[in-house]
């Protein structure tokens, strides 16, 4: 989890053209863990003096970066503190306040709220300062009141979230940290608040920088655990002491309080003040709800998922194999490939796709659509193919130390092999559903996630039947995988319903080209993998950095390789970038 702070991570290219209200269309990169899909554009208005949008755009790109890569440093050292057990019963409290932001405040903010600050900041002879200052009262003042209530009733919610097979020391374990951990939804709905106010005004740093402060607080947590406590391999939901708990959980809701208060002085820096106007009805509540109605929906069936993921994986938790954490620290893997890649192509193409769709030119839409499949494609296939060969070393290498073991590691590794088939259809997915949102689709997006999320549920339950005990995170990984094909498939479906022909000829062919290079990388892979020390299960961090450095090269080497030999446009257009800049 990132903290659940929203943030608007790409600001619209220079020369995008606006929509027909006057402001331009940017995307939203909010994820949450399970699967949950990307949140509607949001509309910014273009007028704004927070610098050139390339600029802001750089910064945002530099700042995603920084923050992904400290998030996992956070997530390492957690696991190094805490343990498989505790982490996982840590892991399992830290879902509550993500989930129950989301069903509160996340979904609504980026598809109604932002745009209704933009048209009465545009609107309203004030630039809309007394119906921001009336709307985030009222929002704090509910945010504060439902959390209090949520943290009230704490025990009941980790036991609807608990298995029956969990021992009693670990559901108090969830239950102590949930006390703890359970107020961020207000300090994270404030973040998320404030950040939109400065969206709206045209800065977009800070609330793309405040998260890697959150992690920073963490990190120190775990330092400081780490040095006061030691490393106790014994350490469990049954010795762990009221210090340990206070001292993890305290830190973390530190971290989104100084989350908070770091958006601050940039609030101030726009001009905003937020003066106390407590008065709902001139906030046209009614408008809002029926303007939220798609979007909650397409959030509370994600939080379903969540909530099911949570409980089957707690049904594991504290004996011996992955769980939650490992599910969760895999599943921040995948969405960094993502991240890196596909959140890139689909801000390229959003603007194009967009102002195409508002003139009827769909054939350009699928163009790009197609264009955007195959280049994500393309460059995300090598580190799929990296992910199933060297799962368990890049899991031995970023997560083991401390009181996480090797063979949590390992298992860890496992999980983290399963997800590379995840990788490819959730960026298709996600590519699918912005062309959806070029076509101001939210409608249609809502809808083809409910059989989404119930095959993705389906397929929890089923797997974790037939499966092991010790194979539940990654039968819940290969579930989510499913999910993300399926979503794909319908949205392509409807796609072609909407807007006609889509180009798949060319885009089958292009991913048939791509997938024999994925597979002659993954032999070769597989190969050196065996020839080195440890074949593929490194027992230490030295035999599986060997690994990944070897096998990573390797890898990609023959990748290249090969779709260069079986002309992937794609992987050709960017070599020949890289060899005209070091020409020059």
């Amino acid at each position: 989890m990132n903290g659940g702070l929203y943030r608007s991570t790409h600001a619209a290219p220079d020369g995008q053209p606006p929509a027909e209200d006057g402001v331009t269309v940017v995307s939203v990169d909010a994820q949450g863990p399970g699967g949950d899909q990307a949140l509607p554009p949001e509309r910014i208005p273009p007028e704004q003096s927070g610098g050139s949008t390339t600029g802001q755009s750089a910064i945002m790109a530099v700042g995603s970066l920084v923050s992904r890569v400290i998030g996992f440093v956070r997530n390492a050292l957690i696991g190094m503190a805490l343990g498989a057990g505790v982490g996982d019963a840590y892991t399992s409290a830290q879902f509550l306040p993500g989930q129950i932001y989301e069903l509160l405040l996340g979904g609504i903010l980026s598809s109604v709220l932002i745009p209704l600050l933009v048209r009465r900041r545009k609107a309203d002879a004030d630039g809309g300062q007394e119906f921001t200052q009336k709307l985030l009262t009222f929002a704090a003042t509910t945010l504060g009141i439902a959390t209090l209530l949520v943290v009230a009733a704490a025990p009941v919610i980790t036991a609807i979230q608990a298995s029956a097979e969990n021992t009693e020391a670990y559901r108090d374990l969830v239950t102590s940290f949930a006390y703890l951990i359970l107020p961020i939804i207000f300090f994270t709905g404030v973040s998320a608040l404030i950040g939109a106010v400065l969206n709206v005004r045209g800065h977009f740093a800070a609330p793309m920088w405040a998260p890697i402060l959150n992690n920073l607080v963490i990190i120190a947590t775990c330092g400081v655990f780490l040095l006061v406590f030691g490393t106790d391999k014994n350490l469990s939901p049954e010795t762990v002491t009221a210090a340990q708990i206070l001292l993890i959980g305290g830190g973390t809701l530190l971290g989104i309080i100084v989350q908070s208060i770091g958006l601050l002085p940039a609030l101030r820096k726009v001009g905003f003040r937020w003066k106390w106007r407590w008065d709902p009805r001139s906030l046209g509540l009614r408008e809002i709800g029926g303007l939220a109605g798609w979007m909650l929906l397409y959030v509370a069936a994600n939080q379903v998922a969540v909530f099911v993921v949570v409980r089957l994986l707690n049904e594991v938790a504290g004996k011996g194999s992955a769980s939650v954490l490992a599910f969760n620290n895999v599943y921040l893997l995948t969405m960094m490939a993502h991240g890196i890649i596909g959140v890139s192509v689909m801000t390229a193409l959003l603007p194009k796709m967009s102002a195409a769709a508002s003139e009827g030119r769909y054939a350009e839409v699928s163009a790009d659509l197609s264009r955007g499949i195959k280049l994500t494609c393309a460059a995300l296939a090598p580190i799929a193919v990296v992910y199933a060969v060297l799962g368990t070393p890049i899991a031995v290498v970023l997560f083991q130390g401390g009181n996480y073991s090797n063979d949590a590691a390992l298992d860890t590794g496992t999980v983290l092999s399963v997800a590379a088939f995840a990788v490819l259809p959730l960026s298709i997915s996600y590519l699918c559903t912005y062309a959806f949102y070029s076509l101001q689709g939210n409608r249609t997006v809502a809808l083809i996630n409910l059989p989404v999320v119930a095959v993705r549920i389906g397929a929890y339950f089923l797997l974790a039947a037939v499966l092991d005990k010790s194979l539940s995170a990654a039968g819940m990984t290969a579930a989510n995988a499913l999910s993300y094909l399926v979503s794909a498939l319908i949205s392509l479906a409807v796609l072609r319903r909407r807007i006609g022909r889509l180009n798949l000829g060319t885009v089958a062919v292009s991913l048939i080209k791509v997938a024999v290079a994925a597979a002659i990388a993954a032999a070769l892979g597989f190969l050196v993998l065996k020839l080195l020390p440890g074949t593929g299960q490194p027992d230490g961090k030295v035999e599986a950095l060997v690994q990944l450095v070897v096998g990573g090269a390797v890898i990609v080497i023959a990748y290249l390789g090969a779709a260069l030999a079986l002309r992937v446009q794609e992987i050709s257009q960017v070599v020949g970038m890289v060899r005209r800049k070091l020409g020059r």
